[in-house]
């Protein structure tokens, strides 16, 4: 009985909402001319439309429920003055805004939308341009950010910021964003269960996604291109990354994937093309690592140390210049079942598998991994011997570092 009234309160009160809500419009020629107006003027729940035209405006303050939407895509123009809106309310939506011109400071991170210790929000359908922080969530939780368009200008680091940024943030789905040009596209930072989806984020300084002491977080179907690097994660658990393309990461230190201190995860069915390090990996334990495509990277896998029970099943690894590379002869990772290019064993009884188990780590990568300068040496006829002498008994390598059953055709 309780239960069905509060239903019908509910209903009431979403009816009651829907009746009374009305539309504040702004524009040249409007009654209400500016966004700051329209938004003191709205009651709860009210739409404030902004017609096509230019708003010279910043610190716009949304602390009511509402929906602010854009027709036309109206350009709202902070001139670099500071903030340009910030949402403190729940039960906001922010849709279709062309934001340019967000101020730059070295003491505030001044974004072109700030969401503070609010739920239920949506941003959608927004172009920024010429901004310092884009996006920014803190404290916020059960939202969404879906469809933006965000293109910066970064030159340094130290004064730009992100494109889309969570700090303290919950429950939220990143989706079908473009993010380019910024420092780090994606970050997140003590936010768990954050669904990252679609996304393509390139040329930006530092990371395509970088987040630190975030749990129970999925990312999937996301393009991370021709950034500083592709993904760092970072002192996090219970991360699932499937379906990306992590391509053309390069530099001096470059990687299409860091993983740092993470425990738990799950990587499959990823694409990891032309990246100077496709993974570098370091103090992270039972990770499964299933299904990927590493092709034409620098170095395929990279594991830097203190690597646990991590399993490494039914990958591709076409014409990497190194497979895999070990910095300590110390291995308790399994690898099973995974297409090796540079394989040459044969398969007598024909199951798919070759009967001589493939040796992935050559002895030059752990050369180069101790004196880089070598790698000038990488075709060399000279490597070839002493990579062949590894091989047929190991010194410096791992020696139980092998995949007993190598496939003889790649997974399709």
């Amino acid at each position: 009985m309780r239960k069905s009234l509060y239903l019908a309160f509910g209903f009431f009160l979403l009816f009651t909402w829907g009746v009374a809500a009305k539309t504040v419009e702004v524009c040249e020629s409007c009654p209400v001319k500016s966004i700051k107006g329209a938004i003191a003027l709205a009651k709860d729940y009210d739409t404030v439309l902004v017609k096509k035209g230019t708003y010279y405006e910043f610190d716009i303050l949304i602390d009511k429920p509402l929906t602010l939407k854009g027709e036309g895509y109206p350009i709202v123009d902070g001139q670099k003055k500071g903030e340009i809106i910030k949402i403190i309310s729940d039960n906001v939506t922010v849709d279709g805004l062309f934001i340019i011109n967000v101020g730059v400071s070295y003491t505030t991170d001044f974004a072109a939308i700030r969401v503070t210790k609010s739920e239920h929000f949506t941003i959608q359908n927004v172009v920024l341009e010429k901004l310092f922080f884009g996006i920014y969530l803190e404290k916020s939780s059960n939202g969404k950010v879906y469809h933006n368009k965000i293109i910066g200008d970064a030159k340094d680091e130290y004064n730009s910021g992100n494109g889309i940024q969570l700090w303290y943030s919950h429950y939220v789905d990143v989706s079908h964003n473009h993010v380019q040009g910024t420092r780090d596209g994606i970050y997140l930072e003590f936010s768990d269960n954050i669904t990252i989806t679609k996304n393509t984020s390139t040329k930006n300084l530092r990371y395509g996604l970088h987040f630190m002491f975030s749990d129970n977080d999925v990312y999937s179907q996301n393009t991370f291109e021709e950034n500083g690097a592709g993904v760092a994660v970072m002192f996090s658990r219970n991360i699932s990354m499937q379906n990306n393309t992590f391509r053309k990461n390069w530099g001096p230190a470059a990687y299409g994937m860091l993983l740092k201190e993470i425990n738990d995860a799950d990587i499959q069915n990823n694409t990891f093309e032309e990246n100077t390090v496709a993974i570098s990996i370091e103090g992270s334990n039972r990770i499964t690592y299933k299904d990927n495509d590493f092709i034409k990277n620098g170095w395929a896998i990279r594991v830097i140390g203190a690597c646990y029970t991590n399993i490494f099943v039914g990958n591709n690894f076409m014409n990497n210049s190194f497979d895999v590379s070990y910095n300590s002869k110390l291995n308790d990772n399994e690898f099973r079942s995974n297409y090796w290019s540079d394989y040459t064993g044969y398969d007598l009884d024909r199951d798919g598998t070759g009967d001589v188990p493939y040796r992935p780590v050559k002895l030059f990568s752990y050369i180069a991994n101790k004196t880089p300068e070598t790698i000038v040496l990488l075709r060399s006829l000279f490597m070839d011997i002493i990579d062949f002498s590894e091989k047929v008994s190991p010194v410096f390598t791992p020696d139980n570092l092998e995949d007993a059953q190598p496939l003889m055709k790649k997974r399709q």
